[in-house]
């Protein structure tokens, strides 16, 4: 095997549950993110989960970061988290608008007027007596103006609609939250799970080391041929340059936890929880399922959206109704204060619609379409929820088979290297033997490192499908 070949097939092996964790992220995000329309693309609503705004200024201590600390910023600082808190505030705004269609319109106003008229711009010249200039002449005017609409079935449906699309905006920004904690959570395990690996593979380092020096002295001493040092001297190089790999790998995930959780840049930071492996009693699939269909805010939100879309459907309709609507103003005016009057106009009136052009047709088929794909979105959450919730319980059952499997091989991967590094000692089989004992016990290693983080991502993967990551995340990983 070639140096390029087992530097790939290292950087794989390292990197494999990584990318097992974010595609599992992007699952659960991008089929949710077409239902809200003030929202960008699936894609980049994913992409956000993985930046930040960094903030404050790095300081020349080391941060001990808790998973409570990690996830605590990240739900302020993440651009996902902020996106969604704006779009919530975007639909706020667009609630108010819909309100202010049927509430008071008033305004008031002070001028002060100085005109001078040409009459022949009228036609008026050569009139006797009549100057062709009138002017300057000056005037003061108060004024206030009031608009009411009384009755208007489009702007209530309107507005009805979009009190019900902020509801589905908040139930969106509480589903980022959870998609927040699960890329956080993730990242925090990733890291873990890469110094795991460091550990292990420096143990490798040290028992390659110890095989290489006793190769050379049993060469130097005439009882080994050459060889045998040969061997365990690649050996010893493989085993330093899995190291090196492997320390670069832990720095590149922590630098991905930073960037998702906004800390000030370039700031040195460590673990302070390690997580353990720790058992925890599931309730059953058809619990779970009623659970997540009340818990979910991806799915609630879904179903606030159809609801919204079938009132914006209904307002359309309504804007062939007639609409009753009241206006008038007051105002002082004269050449001064002292001698001015006052005037008013008053106007109450009904409008109907009878020839638009098929602008109202087009509004209907418009809200027609966008009808039936909130309801299509909403079902295809529903079954999204149902698939996610199955799907953590069989990562979660084949997790906790695996670490149970794995940790029986590291175990006995390390009784037959320690039985093979004797049969070496005592001349009984050369150092192919105890190479490949190593290389095996790299391999248990390597399992029990994988099951114990994809055990632990399946538990944080089962608290998002059951929609409550964000608020029971401790109960299903541990951590301070």
């Amino acid at each position: 095997m070639t140096g390029d070949v087992r530097y790939q097939l290292t950087r794989l092996r390292l990197l494999r549950p990584a990318v097992l964790g974010i595609s599992f992220i992007l699952s659960c995000v991008i089929p949710a993110a077409g239902q809200y329309p003030a929202a960008s693309s699936g894609t980049s609503q994913a992409g956000a989960l993985f930046g930040s705004v960094p903030s404050g200024l790095a300081s020349d201590q080391i941060l001990h970061l808790t998973l409570r600390d990690a996830i605590t910023r990240a739900l302020r600082y993440n651009v996902a988290t902020i996106e969604s808190g704006e779009n919530a505030q975007i639909a706020r705004g667009q609630r108010l608008l819909a309100l202010s269609k049927l509430l008071p319109q008033v305004s008031a106003g002070l001028s002060e007027n100085v005109e001078q008229l040409s009459l022949a711009t009228f036609g008026l010249q050569g009139i006797p007596g009549v100057p062709n200039i009138v002017g300057p002449f000056s005037y003061t005017s108060v004024d206030a103006t009031a608009s009411q609409t009384i009755f208007s079935f489009e702007s209530i449906q309107r507005l009805r609609a979009a009190r019900t699309a902020e509801q589905a905006a908040q139930l969106s920004y509480q589903d980022i939250l959870d998609a927040v904690t699960l890329t956080v959570g993730n990242a925090y395990l990733q890291v873990i799970e890469a110094d795991s690996r460091i550990q292990a593979q420096e143990a490798q380092v040290r028992n390659a080391r110890a095989l290489y020096d006793q190769a050379l002295d049993e060469v130097q001493a005439g009882a080994a041929p050459r060889i045998e040092a040969t061997r365990t001297e690649v050996q010893f190089h493989t085993e330093e340059y899995n190291l090196s790999v492997a320390r670069n790998t832990f720095q590149v995930t922590k630098l991905a936890l930073g960037r998702a959780i906004g800390l000030p840049l370039g700031q040195e930071f460590d673990l302070a929880d390690q997580l353990p492996y720790s058992e925890i009693n599931p309730p059953t699939v058809e619990d779970a399922l009623n659970v997540a269909y009340k818990s979910r805010s991806d799915f609630r939100s879904a179903l606030d959206s159809d609801k919204a879309a079938a009132q914006a459907l209904s307002a359309a309709r309504s804007e062939r109704y007639p609409v009753v609507a009241v206006n008038g103003d007051y105002g002082d005016i004269g050449p001064t204060f002292g001698h001015s009057h006052g005037d008013f106009t008053f106007q109450a009136g009904i409008s109907v619609p009878l020839f638009t052009g098929g602008r109202i047709k087009g509004d209907i088929t418009q809200a027609e379409a966008e009808l039936q794909q909130r309801k299509a979105e909403a079902e295809n959450i529903r079954g999204q929820v149902d698939y996610d919730v199955r799907t953590a319980f069989l990562n979660l059952n084949a997790a906790k088979e695996q670490v149970t499997v794995a940790k029986q091989n590291v175990d006995l991967a390390d009784e037959n290297l320690a039985r093979s590094k004797d049969r070496f000692t005592s001349g009984v089989t050369d150092s192919v033997e105890v190479v490949q004992a190593e290389q095996s016990l790299a391999s248990a290693n390597d399992q029990y490192i994988t099951s114990l983080y994809n055990h632990n991502l399946a538990k944080l993967s089962l608290a998002r499908s059951l929609g409550v990551a964000r608020t029971n995340y401790e109960q299903y990983l541990g951590g301070k």
